[in-house]
């Protein structure tokens, strides 16, 4: 008889647990429904999330990795700017800027505000202290100088007295693995001493990569130095695209070292023409022609407007045109 009340109680206890299990479960889905219906939207985005928690793996196989997009010259002649600086100032929105002095550089039209403007009897430069190099470096270059060896290439490199807060120095260049990249090249100040004299302060000075500055911008140099010989008479500028912040800098001055390098001729001797370069810091084997750009695409690339002085409507049709065809060029080594 004890037996069989042990198991009776056993029974009772047995349905006790399952009636109360569904007296939950029944609460449960009165209350899930009373929430789906209460709110909707919230009830989708858990659906949605525990769906995409169950989803195969191999639903979404790991993506292959992108290469970073890398800044290279166009195989054609390029009708657009090259590269573009972000925040830069255009170059309609530049104020014409003139200047007194007893030199030629500037007097077409100082290409943009700077820290500095220095007028030195082989070139002009406008120093910009927070990149410690110049916006811009122009000189006006003949057949005559050009032909005149006058001066050899001494590599007195020095700091630049006439910088009030100090130009780059050496010590910013050594082992930084950057060469100092000459604007106004000391082959085109070869006429005097001390032209060439000026061309080695470091405020004419710009980082650049040994295979840039020993290859593709040696080149160009040499070339524009033919133009002035061919054309006889050619102003010449040059200059770095700066960003507006820097991103990669050496020495103890914080140097930027920019991205892209930009070169403009303009022959005054009729029929004027002008041509434009602009070019990545690093080497290259292309031909010169490649990076030929319109003048207009290095004033949006850079914000500098050049050869202000000009009559407008002569300088828009010399800036907007290419004019490869209309130099003689020669073959690089």
């Amino acid at each position: 008889m004890a037996r069989r009340r042990k198991s009776t109680s056993r029974k009772k206890s047995s349905s006790h647990f399952w009636s109360k299990l569904l007296f939950f479960l029944i609460l449960l889905i009165l209350g899930l429904g009373f929430g789906i219906w209460k709110y909707p939207t919230t009830a989708r985005q858990w659906v949605a999330v525990i769906v995409e928690k169950v989803k195969p793996a191999r639903q979404n196989p790991p993506q292959e990795p992108q290469p970073e997009p890398t800044v290279t010259p166009s195989a054609t002649i390029p009708q657009e700017p090259v590269v573009t600086v972000p925040g830069s100032t255009t170059a309609q929105q530049q104020p014409v800027i003139t200047v007194q002095t007893q030199y030629d550089h500037l007097k077409l039209g100082v290409p943009g505000k700077a820290d500095k403007i220095i007028d030195r009897p082989g070139y002009a430069l406008g120093y910009i202290e927070y990149h410690e190099q110049p916006a811009w470096v122009i000189y006006r270059l003949t057949k005559e100088q050009a032909l005149t060896k006058a001066a050899k290439r001494g590599d007195d490199f020095k700091e630049d007295p006439e910088i009030p807060t100090g130009s780059a120095t050496l010590a910013d260049y050594r082992r930084s693995g950057y060469d100092r990249g000459h604007l106004a090249p000391a082959a085109d100040m070869a006429y005097s001493l001390r032209t060439m004299g000026d061309s080695f302060f470091m405020s004419n000075m710009s980082p650049q990569r040994p295979k840039f500055n020993r290859g593709v911008w040696k080149d160009l140099e040499a070339q524009v130095r033919d133009f002035a010989i061919s054309e006889r008479d050619v102003y010449i500028v040059t200059g770095p695209i700066l960003p507006k912040t820097k991103t990669v800098t050496i020495g103890g001055n914080k140097v930027t070292v920019p991205t892209h390098y930009y070169k403009i001729v303009y022959d005054r001797t009729p029929p004027e023409k002008m041509i434009a370069f602009i070019l990545p810091n690093d080497g290259s084997d292309r031909p010169l022609q490649d990076f030929a750009v319109t003048v207009d695409a290095v004033e949006a690339a850079t914000g500098l407007n050049f050869f202000s002085v000009v009559p407008q409507p002569k300088q828009e049709q010399l800036e907007s045109t290419i004019s490869v065809q209309d130099w003689r060029w020669k073959k690089r080594k």
